[in-house]
């Protein structure tokens, strides 16, 4: 393989290791505070037990969100130094407010909070735990304002074959950035979500402290439906931009090579990327049309004809990402989304009684008529714990989709993924600290699933020493 490959498959794996962690840090820590708030809004010892079990969950992973999100900026100077030369002035300048202001915010009132139990009054503990919440979520922002910069850069010039800032109100407001958070956010409330409630469901079945995990459930459910419907609502407007501002990366999750209007949503499709064909297709007619313009018809742009004026407009090369991966990608991030709010919907009516059951028509009240808090069927409590990974496969398939789905480009439009490689890095140097990072990272990430696995197993028993 040649730099430029192993330059993104090693940048590649060590977002993918990184954002294995950060969700589950943006959803948790505000679901370990709102358990707090209410401990010391109602004086009630069971929530304190209980921001304590989820405090320290949060805790590990944290830790290790935090490990491996410091190689990622070491790589921006040493495989990819053509291009911090290129936008570092725009470019730095939201990733060095995200580690002075955001992440000194977190770690700082991380530590309080950890330390301060019984030592801090109930409600200055109680500030800390939320300015943890509240910083991890503002450091996100900082990351996401640069990354919208890659994917729509506004406010700079190009002075001296340099980007430089030119307004950074832009950089602020850039209307990527208004859909690209939101979109995280909810998606890292959900990733805490369906953790609070796989683990809830595991002590449920164990009989393991049962009142206290009936809380936690319904909390991670109530957590789960906004979280799940807000990423869906949000994931709408973005493709409705992606169509306006990156109309080849929505040609390409759907494979779509020819202009269509109306355009037919695909359901599943097989092509041929050499030939630029399909082969198998199946599609809803008219539907990708009416979700991209809120009408029955408009204008979706195919493969081919985006391709032929980026190559009039920007010079020779190839402009098409491979499609097995955004193709598939959306598909996996769509499906599990709608899975998820499926879960939440069916967890948050019958995490509330029979009574609720009851008035449901005959055939449903025959499919729903459990009694999910005491646990009297398992299997919608031994589905939650599996459905732990959902918000795993759905932030990792996304972040590949919005990525991929850019190729050629680095800075949209702007600047090429070859043009951003180090001059001086070598394919066998890459190759040996790729085959290290993998290495290091898998292990990192057995030990984090060790640690919250063994610290889950654990209960609330644990509290109680």
């Amino acid at each position: 393989m040649d730099v430029v490959t192993l330059a993104r498959l090693q940048f590649a794996a060590t977002c993918v290791y990184h954002f294995f962690f950060v969700p589950l840090t943006l959803g948790l820590g505000l679901l370990v505070a709102i358990l707090e708030t209410l401990y010391v809004a109602r004086g009630d010892e069971t929530y304190k037990r209980l921001t304590k079990f989820w405090g320290k969950l949060f805790l590990i992973n944290f830790a290790m969100g935090v490990v491996t999100g410091i190689v990622m900026e070491f790589q921006f100077g040493m495989n990819w130094s053509e291009y911090s030369r290129f936008v570092g002035d725009v470019f730095g300048a939201p990733l060095a407010i995200e580690a002075l202001l955001a992440f000194f915010l977190e770690s700082t009132f991380l530590g309080l909070w950890v330390f301060g139990w019984d030592k801090l009054s109930k409600r200055v503990h109680l500030a800390a735990i939320w300015l943890v919440a509240i910083g991890a979520n503002i450091s996100a922002l900082w990351i996401l304002i640069a990354n919208s910069f890659m994917q729509e850069p506004v406010g700079y010039v190009i002075r001296n074959g340099r980007a430089e800032m030119a307004d950074f109100f832009a950089l602020l407001t850039n209307p990527f950035v208004r859909l690209q958070f939101p979109h995280v956010f909810a998606a890292g409330l959900t990733t805490g979500a369906f953790f609070m409630m796989g683990v809830s469901a595991y002590h449920l079945l164990r009989g393991s402290h049962v009142a206290e995990f009936q809380r936690s459930l319904k909390l991670g459910a109530i957590a789960g439906i906004v979280g799940t419907l807000m990423v869906v609502g949000v994931g709408h407007f973005q493709g409705q931009h992606l169509l306006q501002v990156q109309p080849m990366k929505m040609a390409a999750a759907e494979a779509l090579y020819e202009d269509a209007d109306p355009a037919g949503l695909s359901v599943f499709a097989v092509v041929n990327e050499a030939q630029r064909k399909e082969l198998i297709s199946i599609r809803i007619p008219g539907l990708l049309s009416l979700i991209g313009y809120n009408t029955p018809t408009g204008l979706v742009r195919g493969i081919n004809g985006l391709e032929a004026e980026a190559i009039q407009k920007h010079g020779p090369g190839s402009y098409v990402p491979i499609l097995i991966i955004p193709y598939w990608g959306f598909r996996a991030m769509v499906g599990a989304g709608f899975l998820m709010i499926a879960i939440s919907l069916w967890v948050l009516v019958l995490g509330y009684g029979k009574r609720n059951v009851a008035r449901f028509p005959g055939w449903l009240k025959s499919f729903l008529d459990l009694d999910l808090m005491q646990a009297k069927r398992p299997v919608l409590l031994k589905a939650l714990v599996l459905a732990i990974g959902l918000p795993y496969l759905a932030t990792t398939t996304g972040w590949l989709l919005a990525e991929v789905g850019r190729w050629p480009w680095v800075v949209y439009g702007v600047m090429r993924v070859e043009q951003a490689v180090s001059l001086n890095v070598t394919a066998g140097a890459l190759l040996v600290t790729l085959i290290g990072f993998v290495l290091v990272y898998g292990l990192l990430m057995l030990a984090d699933a060790y640690l919250l696995t063994r610290y889950a197993r654990a209960g609330l028993a644990a509290e109680e020493k």
